[in-house]
């Protein structure tokens, strides 16, 4: 068998994993494989059944189109209660001789505390190893501990282990496009806050009625998506990017939507949002996170975005600053929703907000326009009924 290209571009990729060992018998479309890219993880399908015998090893990183294992198709199924022989009994070994330890010399420094000196020690997590004994015969006082300070250079009680792994191709791939956006772009970040109150209450009221009749929850993704997409059409620069000496802007909308996938950070594509409804956006966002948290993502559905949104409010965090995904121009980074006193209409009132913020590349979004844009998604987030759904809720969820 040989590596099948998986997509444009891509000449090469990792075994990330042999699903099957060694002289195992596969059945034909049996995923025997996992591949990395430098876009995502694939899986490989026997193309016969047969006996395999693997020609290349995990980590390995080998070109599309070579031969990466060999199925002997002569040869036949095992029988179905065929069992593996056991393994021979091990002899035992001999046990080891004890070892005879030579008697320990007393010293200063291997003293050992008086009951107080050892209480106050294990409060600061020192070994009385590592105090000198002014007491007789080098035992260790009281005054000895409290004195006692633990040595920059020497270790604490606790475990010191670590670890060496292997970066993934994708892994690697997504740490060159990080850096490649910060040493090839102006990049810049604006923020502002929202009040999420208006949100909040369309949900509350709609949320279990909305997921009765489109199978699918009324979640925050088609909000910000939507904003984005009316803010995108009032400022076209944001939905650009340099090619060469031109700069390239686009009349549809295509929304990246960064998702957390278990072979780590993973941008799936949402096509012509500006063709979808609040039903088509929570169906697509949904249809994405699954198939990139069961690794089925396909490197068409990750590629070609016109601008991306970050939501880090998931994991908790308060405020950031996105990096732009090369080469788009822009990237919205929502966090997380906090009860604040806020002033309206002369009055400090709680409500639950979320700092937003726009990184854009300054050297064709100016000041004006990426702030504009942050503002205009603001505007539609916490006025959503006029803005987003043209006044009739009811018609623009299709209830």
């Amino acid at each position: 068998m040989k590596v099948p290209s998986p997509g444009e571009s891509i000449t090469e990729v990792e075994i990330a994993q042999w699903l099957v060992e060694d002289g195992d018998y596969v059945e034909k479309d049996q995923a025997i494989a996992e591949v990395d890219s430098d876009k995502a993880t694939l899986e490989l399908p026997a193309e016969v059944s047969g006996v395999i015998t693997l020609k290349a090893e995990e980590g390995d990183e080998v070109a599309v189109g070579a031969v990466v294992c060999l199925i002997d198709t002569a040869a036949e199924a095992p029988a179905g209660d065929a069992k593996k022989e056991a393994p021979a009994e091990k002899k035992e070994a001999p046990a080891p001789a004890p070892k005879v330890e030579a008697p320990a010399t007393k010293t200063y420094a291997s003293g050992s505390p008086s009951p107080a000196a050892k209480k106050i020690l294990d409060e600061k997590g020192m070994d009385a190893s590592q105090v000198s004994g002014s007491g007789r015969d080098g035992r260790i006082t009281k005054e000895d501990a409290v004195k006692a300070t633990p040595s920059m250079g020497t270790p604490g009680p606790g475990a010191r282990g670590e670890s060496r792994t292997k970066l993934s191709m994708l892994r690697r791939k997504v740490a060159e496009r990080l850096v490649e956006a910060k040493n090839t772009t102006a990049m810049l970040t604006t923020f502002n806050e929202v009040n999420m109150q208006p949100i909040f209450d369309l949900r509350k009221e709609y949320k279990e009625a909305f997921k009765t009749k489109h199978g699918v929850s009324l979640g925050f993704m088609s909000f910000f998506t939507l904003a984005v997409v009316r803010a995108l059409e009032m400022y076209p620069a944001v939905n650009s990017m340099i090619d060469g000496k031109e700069m390239l802007t686009f009349d549809y909308k295509d929304i990246s939507i960064a998702v957390s996938g278990p072979k780590g950070l993973m941008v799936p594509v949402i096509r012509n949002a500006e063709n979808l409804s609040f039903r088509g956006v929570e169906s697509e966002v949904k249809r994405l996170a699954i198939r990139a948290r069961d690794g089925q993502i396909t490197v068409d559905e990750m590629t070609g975005g016109t601008f991306t949104i970050s939501n880090g409010g998931v994991f908790g965090s308060m405020l950031s600053t996105p990096i732009i995904n090369p080469p788009q121009s822009g990237i919205l980074g929502m966090h997380n929703i906090v009860e604040r006193p806020i002033v309206k209409d002369g009055q400090i009132i709680v409500a639950p907000i979320m700092f937003v913020a726009l990184s854009y590349d300054h050297r064709i979004i100016d000041g004006k326009e990426s702030v504009g844009f942050l503002v205009a998604v603001k505007e539609a987030l916490e006025d959503p009924i006029n803005l987003l759904m043209g006044g009739d809720v009811k018609k623009a969820l299709e209830m």
